[in-house]
């Protein structure tokens, strides 16, 4: 029996998007966005199609931290200047130092297919969604309050007063989950970054229904 070719359905592939997706990863500090990102990227499951785009801050890099890697380490002065010529996606001060996120390669990330990640502040994760409204925000939580406390200790890169002032605006960085996507809580990195290698899977597997070759 021989198919009419105007009357086959289409393709199920043609329902799925081919332009990549934005994601967005954000928590309070201490959370453990840096380790969950670094082991999302370095697993052997790691999925294809999946390039994390470098913000640029002005605060000094950390202990093992790498220029152009884990950050752009800017002075704010280099900072200021890039952000005046619309350079940047959006910028944030936190704790007294800036954060933005460079909006050049995003476009051409997501036009060839690629799947851009970004790790960014609570404060900027809305002005992507203003810019991007397809942008997928995901909020890594910590197992509590109490334990989110420990990790900002423990970490010994702040002092007293850094870390009081870290803890009062995670407070309202918590508050600022219900405005998320989706929550993954960081008990674990490597269930973490199972929850969020989901995620970004089952976007990717959405129907994209106004797409031109679903008519």
């Amino acid at each position: 029996m021989m198919l009419n070719k105007a009357s086959s359905p289409i393709e199920p592939t043609a329902l799925i998007a081919q332009r990549g997706g934005l994601f967005v990863l954000s928590g309070p500090s201490g959370v453990g966005k840096d380790m969950v990102l670094r082991e999302l990227l370095a697993s052997p499951n790691t999925l294809p199609r999946l390039s994390r785009v470098v913000t640029a801050t002005t605060r000094p890099p950390r202990p093992g931290e790498v220029d152009g890697v884990d950050y752009h380490f800017l002075t704010r002065q280099e900072f200021l200047h890039l952000s005046r010529k619309g350079g940047f996606l959006e910028t944030v001060e936190y704790a007294e130092e800036l954060y933005g996120t460079p909006i050049e390669g995003i476009e051409r990330l997501r036009e060839t297919g690629t799947d851009a990640i970004l790790k960014i502040e609570v404060r900027g994760a809305q002005a992507v969604r203003d810019r991007f409204d397809d942008a997928v925000l995901v909020f890594l939580a910590p197992p509590s309050r109490d334990e989110l406390i420990a990790r900002l200790m423990v970490r010994g890169t702040d002092d007293e007063t850094t870390i009081e002032e870290r803890l009062q605006i995670a407070n309202e960085e918590l508050e600022a989950a219900r405005l998320y996507d989706y929550i993954v809580v960081n008990d674990y990195v490597s269930r973490a970054v199972d929850a969020l290698r989901a995620v970004i899977l089952a976007h990717r597997l959405r129907v994209v229904t106004d797409s031109p070759d679903a008519e």
